[in-house]
């Protein structure tokens, strides 16, 4: 019985106040800060086992007033009430159970490259860049830019980012794959809609302690930075390129006037990048967890189309399409989007769990 399942999360909870009202605990900030963590994590599922079963008992009291001939209206009047609100709660539940991602609760990486389509997708870069920044303005996160490739025209060829706040691996991690955008070009005489393609990578940043990377893995080379002239561009050799030699991987950055700071956020990136390849690993070791998690597929099928002659965007996984995409992209309103995704991920999982 579910309510059955519901009973060791409250008496956790219940314990966990007892802890931290104990003496014991409250002297040693780290356990504290440790149990207090457990503790928020348990509540959304304690207070819906407590409504549920709230629930459960109003129903079996009106069930009994069935029995009063003068208590018999009202007692249908409540279970018209309650009866309907079970399969509610039980599906909240449901959801609640659900083992959850242990990414969920951390910070990013994002990457935004530009790909088909030259200089309008160097320009679609920055216009989704800052469609981010303004969604991550209404939640509160925080926004740090770690390193930018511009463009001629305008834009990014590249930007990479680190944002922090509650919860933003949870919801932004729908973003990896390649996003398309239709639209006529400033630079059209012609008034025809062009087509091109940007491709996002999110990944959850890492302490220093999970990933290590040994020196004699690191070639470090060092150069002068480029740039479109003028007295931000620097005159020493600050710029760094860090090439992890067991996979391969090249991280170059170039924004900062230290060579130590370039070197910090190049090191950032790197490790953030090997977490998010022995991820992608696990995930194909088990077929079933990889097909319901529409967040963390395949970075080269296109997710998501833009096209603004139409004012719409399609998200394709869900088969979702909004009329709206100059409100979004403007509002930062991308909840339109990620909420739908969420809630179609968190069914799959349901489903596959046999829940």
């Amino acid at each position: 019985m579910l309510a059955d399942k519901l009973t060791p999360f409250i008496n956790r909870y219940d314990e966990l106040s007892r802890l931290l009202s104990s003496p014991d605990i409250t002297s040693d900030i780290k356990k504290m800060t440790e149990l207090s963590k457990e503790q928020s994590n348990l509540l959304p599922i304690v207070e819906k086992a407590k409504e549920y079963k709230s629930v459960i008992e109003q129903i079996a009291e009106s069930k009994e007033m069935l029995s009063d001939p003068e208590m018999i209206d009202m007692a249908k009047e409540e279970l018209k009430e309650l009866e309907p609100q079970l399969p509610r709660i039980e599906e909240d539940i449901k959801v609640l159970l659900l083992p959850k991602d242990p990414n969920d609760d951390r910070n990013i990486i994002v990457e935004l490259r530009a790909g088909a389509g030259g200089d309008e997708a160097a320009i679609f870069v920055g216009d989704l860049f800052d469609a981010y920044t303004r969604y991550a303005d209404l939640r509160g996160w925080n926004i740090e830019i770690l390193s930018t490739s511009p463009s001629d025209s305008g834009g990014f060829k590249e930007v990479t980012a680190l944002i922090k706040g509650e919860q933003v691996y949870s919801r932004l991690k729908y973003e990896g794959g390649t996003h398309r955008v239709q639209r006529v070009p400033a630079t059209e005489s012609q008034g025809r809609v062009h087509t091109s393609a940007i491709t996002v990578a999110v990944m959850p940043e890492v302490d220093d302690v999970e990933v290590i990377i040994e020196d004699k893995d690191l070639k470090i080379d060092v150069m002068r930075s480029s740039g479109c002239g003028g007295q931000s561009v620097n005159t020493t050799d600050s710029a760094v390129r860090i090439t992890h030699l067991p996979s391969g991987l090249v991280v170059t950055n170039q924004d900062q006037k230290s060579q130590h700071k370039n070197r910090e956020k190049a090191m950032k990136v790197l490790k953030a990048r090997l977490y998010d390849l022995e991820m992608q690993a696990q995930q194909s070791e088990n077929a079933a967890e990889r097909a319901a998690q529409v967040g963390t597929g395949d970075r080269s099928g296109r997710i998501r189309t833009y096209n603004y002659p139409q004012n719409r965007m399609s998200d394709h996984r869900i088969n979702l399409t909004l009329y709206r995409l100059n409100e979004i992209m403007n509002g930062g309103l991308l909840d339109e989007v990620v909420e739908p995704l969420i809630t179609d991920n968190q069914a799959k999982i349901v489903e596959a769990a046999g829940l």
